[in-house]
């Protein structure tokens, strides 16, 4: 195998460039420049380069106020950002296509619009080996410099599944062997009702309104993570999807 030549540098200012997403973060940038199917324009360094990833990449040398310059205020890059390609549209014929006697969990976020908080449930979704997180066309972030840095690299590595009907989806996903389990903290039934299934897509709300109607009707199962009595009645999505997944992962 031939060796990756090494990084070069390009010490213009960085140049401005049309279209494309900024990715920023370390994790976030090592994890697109690791993805084949994510395509870089750009590699600006505030500091030492990374060791490279991917043949060919030139690494620009800017300084952290010309990155400041051409990220979201407040980006937290630390010293780091590619430009590059957006990921290729995906959708439920991923979890479709699975083997059906392959034990597997999904997650599904009804009307989840913080991509930090998306983010931050890909992050979990890829540290308890979920098959992909699903979200709706509307009332979704779309892929984001902020989601990616959230994500921490799982944004390369988990499919975010798009669907323009999320009961639609369930219903397809149940025909398909999968069981729809509806995360709410009114539930009667705890999260351990569900260990004994062999797929599972975790369905969980937005903080405050929780699942619509018509998607938790859709579920097979509603259920709640158990809670010490407090005046805490409920948990951050982003939280709650880490829990429920560490149980599903220990329990299966």
């Amino acid at each position: 195998m031939a060796k990756s030549k090494p990084t070069r540098f390009d010490h213009d200012r960085p140049r401005p460039t049309g279209g494309g997403l900024w990715i920023y973060g370390d994790h976030a940038v090592r994890a697109a420049l690791a993805n084949p199917r994510r395509s870089i324009n750009r590699l600006l360094v505030a500091g030492e380069a990374p060791t490279p990833l991917r043949a060919g990449i030139v690494a620009e040398r800017v300084g952290r106020g010309d990155l400041d310059s051409l990220l979201p205020r407040g980006a937290v890059h630390q010293g780091i950002a590619v430009n590059a390609g957006r990921l290729p549209r995906q959708d439920i014929e991923v979890l479709l296509d699975l083997p059906r006697d392959r034990k597997a969990v999904a997650v599904m976020l009804d009307q989840v619009t913080d991509p930090h908080n998306v983010g931050a449930v890909m992050r979990s979704a890829a540290a308890f080996g979920a098959a992909g997180v699903v979200v709706q066309d509307r009332h979704a972030p779309e892929e984001t410099g902020a989601l990616a840095k959230a994500a921490s690299g799982a944004l390369e590595t988990v499919p975010l599944l798009r669907t323009g009907n999320l009961s639609r989806a369930l219903d397809e996903l149940k025909e398909a062997g999968w069981w729809a389990v509806g995360l709410a903290h009114d539930a009667e039934m705890t999260i351990e009702e569900a260990r004994d299934r062999e797929r599972v897509v975790l369905v969980l709300g937005a903080e405050g309104a929780g699942m619509r109607r018509l998607v938790r009707e859709h579920c097979d199962l509603v259920v709640a993570i158990p809670m010490a009595p407090s005046n805490v009645s409920s948990l951050n999505v982003s939280n709650a999807a880490a829990i429920a997944l560490y149980v599903l992962s220990q329990l299966r």
